[in-house]
């Protein structure tokens, strides 16, 4: 299993940020009342609504982009060294899924259904079985849920649920979740200790820097497996798969 965990680098956080600072201005004017600026919004079909919606469709878009050209690399190295087609190794993409992403989605809302705008910030979709917005393939099961975990320990294939559809707008997490802001892991952890306790359970690291490892090690996330473990008890994503990493590229 090849697991790609990318977005659109950058432009995201960039939308993300630009849009936080200008709606700031327009408060006032749609009479909204915050307790942190930093929860800034608008109208969804204000002028200035429509404007965010359309500037991170454009970062989702070049997310998706930026993952398909990683998955066709991907193939051709795979293809390279073992001198097959990548369709003869059986590497399909089974999902591709955005997380930190509004979409316009109908609810049932005190019993009447609603057009909701659900923005899965620290989140992902997680649809239950029978859903239109499935594909046919996934329908019986229910949406794949892919929850990456921290390169020391596991990542997840989940599947959506019935309940995740009445008690969550049908979304659960889309990652362990940090610990330790990415300075404080680069404070506490030993890149040289840190590397040996991968390398001792046969992981191993590719990255552009040394500072890139440590911001991204174990110590610094939740323990994804408790995480997958509540998630599943609480009925909200039905575990299908564990994956151990064997090698981690960090871009």
């Amino acid at each position: 299993m090849v697991m790609i965990h990318s977005g659109s680098r950058g432009l995201g956080y960039q939308v993300c940020d630009d849009y936080t600072r200008s709606m700031i201005h327009c408060l006032q004017k749609y009479n909204i009342n915050l307790p942190d600026r930093q929860l800034a919004c608008a109208p969804v079909d204000s002028p200035e609504g429509k404007a965010y919606l359309g500037a991170m469709k454009c970062a989702a878009n070049y997310a998706w982009a930026n993952r398909q050209c990683l998955m066709y690399l991907t193939r051709k190295v795979f293809e390279r060294i073992f001198a097959k087609s990548w369709e003869k190794m059986g590497m399909y993409l089974i999902y591709d899924v955005a997380h930190n992403i509004a979409k316009i989605e109908k609810y049932d809302v005190d019993g009447k259904e609603k057009s909701l705008c659900v923005h899965r910030k620290g989140a992902t979709r997680a649809f239950g079985p029978g859903h239109p917005a499935l594909p046919d393939r996934y329908k019986q099961s229910g949406q794949p849920v892919i929850i990456p975990g921290d390169m020391g320990r596991n990542s997840y294939l989940l599947v959506g649920t019935q309940k995740a559809m009445q008690e969550t707008f049908g979304s659960t997490c889309h990652g362990a979740g940090r610990l330790k802001s990415r300075s404080a892991a680069t404070r506490s952890i030993n890149i040289n200790t840190l590397l040996k306790e991968l390398e001792a359970k046969g992981i191993f690291v590719k990255a552009s820097g040394r500072g890139t490892i440590v911001e991204e090690a174990p110590q610094a996330y939740k323990d994804v497996n408790e995480v997958v473990g509540v998630v599943h008890n609480a009925g909200i994503a039905r575990r299908v798969c564990r994956m151990r990493p064997l090698g981690v590229i960090k871009g």
